[in-house]
Order: structure tokens, then C-alpha cells, then sequence
């Protein structure tokens, strides 16, 4: 397959084929399938994917409103057990024509056997999985006072890799750690992709209500998904607006237990390879615990602050109704507005709007934080996809990572003359700053699972031939756990001091190093305003490195240990660099 020309361009075509394909495997690592709802059932007659249409208006079922307010599911939440879900009332969200009986009869017997097989884990979890992060510089707004304040697990912030079967537990977390069903009362989860028997394996359907924020790519397709809800089940469905092409790629968890508010950003998606079940990938996952305001009067004046005001901005993005968004306030966020939620929002804004979204928005953020600077700072991106790229949007992730509004790399570009005109070489102020770590083929080859792990590892190679594409740039991405592959998107930061470098903080979210999750500004037709669009929607925190931390550990070269106190960082840096001449290549997933 010819690339780019397989997908009329289309980055976001080209990545959901390779899911796709990865995903029929018959011999594959990951040995159910996904729900995969950011595409129709594969034609292998068809050249490229049918684009939604562009959505005004964010659709929800319509169910009772949801709020995260209440404090105990009244009975008429908690079905009686005649009426309790079981995976035959609930097929793969979407898919159609499936025995539901006998996927029932067959899932049971998996659980039977798997039970039969189940070893003592591997270790017990590291104590220091439950120390707390050393006191921030930025400092949080005074706490409201509440009543019994709950002993909470994370209640400053904390981010852990997901466990890996068959690896020793270190600074990392299950998802049973993370959703905690047995106490879990309301879930608002958005995935790229879903595994929906592993799901209801995770969530206690008969006491949760769900709500599930998914990609459809018509009217008719939300219906059959709604349609297919567990029976007695409390499951709702948002389906955000889409452009005519792009993905629903945020990973985002709000779980509400009684006494507290927990918040999940993790870098990878709602199926069970990459959260380590079947021992060959691995992601990351920020957490965040916020305790309940027991009075009215404390939640009438409850500020949410920036980190909370910018959940609220994006959740209504995306249509999320309003009661439940309104109900955020319930919660106290002073702890969390020590970091800032970052995101891009599939949409094209202008006005006061474009500074919020995209890699404009990043540099926004780590403004508000203090942490703008104009002297050269060093940046390592984790990425699990790399898009079209070119040094324009590794000049305008680079400089909003310095804290720049996205204006310098516009005025730059425009002086040359537009996209990709002009020199094509890495520009000065970003050379051999700006590392990108991406999986060689070797790595993948070498890897557990082997090359049918690596389904949801996509570089196209059209793309990465291009004279255009900075490979002087892109470094091998092995991790430190032997023979696991990386999923993370993690970007590390330092500053620099007097010819030194510190760790100054930290990107952990869903966005990978493409257009399509970061955005790009252009000038708008007639006012000649600025205009920021993205194709995705895409969602992650900025964490701040105390330097109390890291004033010890200032490096000439990169490195990672200045992260260790707060980022359990899963790759080896510095890594081994591919290398202009192109003799070591990347994972090509389409090609092998």
C-alpha cells in the first residue's frame, strides 16, 4: 500500500486502517477484539474510510440526568436481580449479527479457566506507590474547609505506569485499582477504542451508572449502540462533534465514589492490552483524588480554578450534559490547580477562543503555571503514532512548550512563505533539543508480543521518507521494562540554568506528536484573525517538577532522573538516534 495515496492524505485514515487490520489478526497478542468506534466494519475493496458528518450538536440518549451529586444510588438506580446486565444483553457497541448466548457460554468458560490458572502476582505493589508528591512551587488555592474529610489515595496528585503482566510492580497501578467498582457510583469514560466484555469484567453495571463518551459515524450507528445498552443498566452515551475527518482520541475518567471524586487521564484506551493484561504494552495514567464539599454554601461558592475550569470547558465541548458538568462543583479542586488540563477540541476557533485549544493552548497553560521562558529548553515526546510531520509543528510544539500562545511559529512560517516552504533542515533553536521517541522495527521485532503486538504503533512510511520529516529528530523508544512496547504519550520538559538544564514539568495525555491531535493556526479568511483548528479531540495534564526535586539534579545532557521523584519515566533516555542517512527505520506497521 502506497501511503499517503491509500488515504487521499488522511493521517487519521491511515491510522484507524492500521487498528483495523491489527485488530484481524487471527494470531494476534490481544485475543478479543475491541470495539473500535471510530470506524465502520472494514471493505477491503475500499480505498479510504467514510467521513462523518460535521455535528452541531453533541447527541445524548435520553436518560434521567445524571449528576455526580448524589452520595448513595437511590433504589430505583440499583436494578432488582432479575434485571441485572449480563454480556448477552450487551454486544460489542456497534457490531451486529454475533450468537450473544454463546459468546456468554464462551466468556464464562474463559473466566473458569483463566481462574484455574491464576498465579500469586508477581510482587506486592511498592510502598512508595502511596507517598505523596513532594510540595510543589505552585502552590494551590486555601482548602474549603469540609466535614470528615476522607482518608483519600491520591489526594495531591500522583502518575504511575499501568501494570504489565508478567513485570515486577513498581510505581505502577491496575485498572481495578483505578475504577474501584465495588464503591464506584457514576463513571464517565471516553476511549479511541473499547473492549466491551472486558469492560462489564471492570464495572459492576448493576450498582454504576455509566456514561460513555464514544465516536459514531452516523445517526443510525448511535442507535444501534444504545440500543445494545445492558438491560436494568444506568448506561448513557455522549457522541462529541466531529469535523469531516479526525478522531475521538481523549482518554478520560471521572469516577465518583461517596465521598470523593476521582479523575483519570491515562494514555491509553479501554481494552485490556493496554492496561497490561496481556503482558506486551504499556501506557501511563495521571489520578486524582478531590474530596466531596458536604454543605450547599461551600458548593455555591466553590471556585474549580484553572485546572477545574478547563475540565468544565472541554466536558461541555463535548456535550456532556449540563447538570453533570454543573455538578463538578460538588468537588474541591484546590489540590488540583497544582497542574493544569490541557486539550484539543475538534473544532475551528477564533476570537478569544483559539489561545484555549491545540498546541495554543499548551503554551497557555504552562504560562499560567510561571513556567514561560524564552531561553532554550530540552524536550523528549514519547509518542505510540507519528503523524505527517514537519519541523512547522515540531517548531510550534517546541516553542508553546516554552510557553508561547502559538504566534511565534505562525509569524515564522508566514515570513517563509507558508507550509513547508522554504529550508527544509531542523531549524537552529530546535536542533538537538527536541527528541522524539518512536519504536525501530527491531524494537518491535524484539518485543514479547513481537510484531502482532505493536497493532496500534502506526508511522506511515511515505511520511517518514519525505524530505520534510525531521528523522535527525527521532530516537529509538525502548522500554525500561525488557521487552515491553510503549503506548505513553509523555513529554518531559527542562529548562535551562546557566548552561545546566532542570527538569521543569511534565506532559501526560492522549495527544501524539501529529496536525490532527495538536492542531495548526492559520489566519482566517477576511478578518485575518487567528484560527486554530484540530481534527481531534484529545485531553492531558500538565504536572510541574517541584524543584525541590530537581535543584540537585541539573544535567549538561538528557536525562531522566530529575524526573524520577514524580515521573516514573518508561523509556531509556538518552536513546539511540535513527539518524539523517535514514539506515534505522521505524515500525511500519502497513508493511509488515
Amino acid at each position: 500500500m502506497d501511503g499517503l495515496d491509500a488515504f487521499g492524505g488522511d493521517e487519521d485514515a491511515a491510522l484507524r486502517y492500521a487498528i483495523a487490520l491489527s485488530l484481524q489478526e487471527s494470531g494476534g497478542a490481544s485475543p478479543k477484539k475491541p470495539i473500535e468506534l471510530s470506524s465502520d466494519d472494514e471493505n477491503d475493496n475500499d480505498k479510504s474510510f467514510p467521513k462523518s458528518k460535521p455535528t452541531q450538536v453533541a447527541k445524548e440518549t435520553s436518560i434521567s440526568p445524571i449528576e455526580l451529586k448524589s452520595d448513595k444510588p437511590t433504589p430505583k438506580d440499583t436494578p432488582s436481580n432479575s434485571q441485572q446486565p449480563s454480556s448477552s444483553s450487551f454486544p460489542a457497541l456497534g457490531l451486529a449479527g454475533m450468537d450473544r448466548k454463546k459468546m456468554e457460554e464462551e466468556r464464562l468458560a474463559r473466566l473458569r479457566e483463566r481462574s484455574g490458572k491464576r498465579k500469586a502476582p508477581d510482587s506486592q505493589p511498592d510502598e512508595q506507590d502511596r507517598r505523596q508528591r513532594p510540595k510543589l512551587d505552585v502552590e494551590p488555592p486555601a482548602r474549603i474547609a469540609t466535614k470528615d474529610t476522607p482518608n483519600l489515595p491520591y489526594p495531591k496528585g500522583i502518575v504511575k505506569k499501568t501494570w504489565v503482566k508478567g513485570c515486577s510492580r513498581k510505581d505502577d497501578i491496575k485498572i481495578e485499582e483505578v475504577l474501584q467498582k465495588d464503591d464506584l457510583e457514576l463513571a464517565v469514560i471516553s476511549s479511541f477504542q473499547w473492549d466491551e466484555e472486558w469492560m462489564m469484567s471492570k464495572v459492576n453495571f448493576t450498582k454504576t451508572k455509566i456514561v460513555l463518551v464514544a465516536f459514531a459515524s452516523s445517526e443510525a450507528q448511535q442507535e444501534e449502540m444504545k440500543a445494545n445498552a445492558p438491560r436494568g443498566a444506568t448506561v448513557k452515551f455522549c457522541f462529541p462533534p466531529m469535523m469531516s475527518t479526525g478522531n475521538m482520541h481523549s482518554k478520560l475518567q471521572l469516577l465518583k465514589y461517596p465521598k470523593y471524586l476521582r479523575i483519570a487521564v491515562p494514555t491509553g484506551n479501554f481494552v485490556p492490552y493496554d492496561w497490561g493484561e496481556d503482558g506486551i504494552i504499556e501506557n501511563m495514567v495521571f489520578i486524582i483524588d478531590l474530596p466531596r464539599l458536604d454543605d450547599s454554601k461551600s458548593q455555591a461558592s466553590n471556585e474549580l480554578g484553572q485546572f477545574g475550569d478547563e475540565l468544565c470547558y472541554f466536558l461541555r465541548a463535548q456535550g456532556l450534559e449540563e447538570s453533570l458538568v454543573k455538578s463538578l462543583a460538588n468537588y474541591d479542586f484546590s489540590e488540583a490547580n497544582r497542574y493544569r488540563f490541557v486539550h484539543s477540541i475538534a473544532a475551528s476557533y477564533i476570537g478569544d477562543k483559539w489561545q484555549r485549544t491545540g498546541y495554543c493552548g499548551l503554551g497557555r497553560a504552562i504560562a499560567s503555571l510561571g513556567l514561560k521562558t524564552t531561553e532554550d529548553i530540552e524536550v523528549d515526546y514519547m509518542v505510540s503514532s507519528l503523524g505527517s510531520v514537519n519541523m512547522d509543528l515540531v517548531s510550534a510544539i517546541y516553542y508553546a512548550a516554552q510557553g508561547d500562545n502559538g504566534l511565534k511559529e505562525y509569524g515564522m512560517r508566514g515570513a517563509k512563505g507558508g507550509k513547508n516552504k522554504g529550508s527544509t533542515s531542523v531549524k537552529s533553536d530546535v536542533k538537538g533539543k527536541f527528541r522524539i521517541y518512536f519504536p525501530s522495527h527491531d524494537t518491535v521485532l524484539r518485543s514479547r508480543g513481537g510484531k502482532n503486538a505493536a497493532g496500534t504503533i502506526c508511522v506511515n512510511s511515505k511520511w517518514w521518507d519525505a524530505a520534510t520529516f525531521p528523522r535527525e529528530l527521532v530516537y529509538d523508544s525502548k522500554s525500561v521494562r525488557t521487552g515491553i512496547l510503549v503506548h505513553s504519550k509523555l513529554m518531559l520538559v527542562r529548562h535551562q540554568h546557566a548552561g545546566k538544564y532542570k527538569a521543569a514539568y511534565a506532559y501526560v495525555g492522549s495527544a501524539n506528536l501529529s496536525e490532527s491531535a495538536w492542531g495548526r493556526l492559520t489566519k482566517e479568511r477576511g478578518s485575518g484573525n487567528p484560527k486554530i483548528t484540530c481534527r481531534n479531540w484529545e485531553c492531558g495534564v500538565i504536572v510541574p517538577i517541584s524543584s525541590q526535586n530537581s535543584s540537585e539534579k541539573e544535567t549538561e545532557i538528557a536525562d531522566s532522573s530529575a524526573f524520577d521523584d514524580t515521573i516514573p519515566v518508561p523509556v531509556e533516555i538518552p536513546g539511540e538516534a535513527y539518524g539523517a542517512a535514514a539506515t534505522k527505520r521505524p515500525w511500519f506497521f502497513l508493511e509488515n
